[in-house]
């Protein structure tokens, strides 16, 4: 239990430090930033964002939010750009340097040559002072008090503050564009947020041999079509048009009300005026319209016809609850 107690407390502390690093950075944002989000937004080309070790981790995150949000963007590894990579960089391109220190090696070698195609830079640096620092056009300070590491070594709060400007970046310039959540659904169309965004209930629902009968049709007809078709109701209609339902809890409710049903038929049992949807309706509309009104399923219409039914196994199915 001592040893438990003392890890929760490294955990805790780590957050701490890494939470007031976060806070901090509110205070060191300036008209650089600005400039540097304006810059991209002016740019015709991509952003390539590039760094070494910890920061180039760091930099392939940002790479993937610029990407997802409407800013396009390449991840260059610092140490490959001084050894061919470099022909990545387009006149267009703006290129964002990550770097806790702003001194390493890499960097060094990797600015000059980028400053003499005429590229905008923009520096992602704890150390304003640094080469990196006096050797770009907008420097955006990340500069951390300590790191979580006892040892004041391992990049943690360091990374953590530029990962958090690199999502600065990205909400501002996605923000500017008036990206929107159709737009979002664009880049993320296999993802279930996506497919909430864009599948409607056409790509969902059952469209082939579909559960129905006529209003006549006798009490034995309607329990086939719905047992054979397995999903637990069946429209009721008069050529292509609903004018019912009956489902399983209809059938069961006459079992309870008739000692003999034989005489039966169809419009005797059905639920008149049911609920339908439009074909093509987000189909995250018709989860909310199942979860309102406590059913399972759905029948779908085009044109005020009877054209499939979307269950709740559907989608299930997709990803979509």
């Amino acid at each position: 239990m001592e040893n438990s107690y003392h890890i929760l407390e490294i955990a805790r502390e780590t957050i701490a430090i890494e939470s007031q690093a976060i806070a901090g950075l509110s205070e060191l944002l300036d008209q650089n930033f600005e400039s540097a989000v304006e810059a991209i937004l002016a740019s015709k080309g991509r952003v390539i964002v590039t760094g070494i070790g910890k920061s180039a981790n760091i930099a392939t995150k940002i790479v993937a939010t610029f990407n997802s949000t409407g800013t396009p963007a390449i991840f260059m590894h610092a140490a490959d750009a001084i050894h061919g990579d470099l022909g990545n960089i387009q006149k267009d391109d703006v290129v964002l340097c990550i770097s806790k220190s702003g001194n390493t090696p890499e960097i060094k070698v990797l600015i000059p040559l980028i400053k003499s195609y005429g590229n905008i830079i923009i520096a992602i640096s704890g150390n304003s002072d640094s080469y990196l620092g006096e050797n770009v056009d907008f420097f955006i300070n990340s500069y951390v008090k300590e790191e979580a590491c006892p040892n004041n070594l391992a990049p943690t709060s360091s990374t953590t503050a530029q990962l958090v400007l690199g999502d600065a970046l990205a909400v501002a310039l996605l923000q500017l564009r008036d990206f929107t959540s159709d737009d979002f659904a664009k880049y993320h169309p296999g993802g279930a947020l996506g497919k909430k965004l864009y599948m409607r209930v056409t790509d969902v629902m059952l469209k082939k041999d579909i559960p129905k009968v006529t209003p006549d049709a006798n009490i034995k007809d309607v329990i086939v079509e719905i047992s054979s078709k397995r999903l637990g109701t069946t429209a009721v209609v008069e050529g292509a048009k609903i004018i019912g339902i009956i489902t399983d809890g209809d059938l069961r409710r006459m079992l309870e009300t008739h000692q003999n049903f034989e005489s039966l038929s169809a419009k005797d049992i059905m639920s008149s005026n049911p609920k339908t949807i439009v074909a093509d309706t987000l189909a995250v509309e018709a989860l909310q319209t199942m979860e309102n009104n406590n059913i399972t399923q759905l029948l779908v219409v085009a044109a005020n016809k009877y054209v499939g039914v979307i269950h709740l196994h559907d989608l299930l199915k997709e990803g979509i609850i």
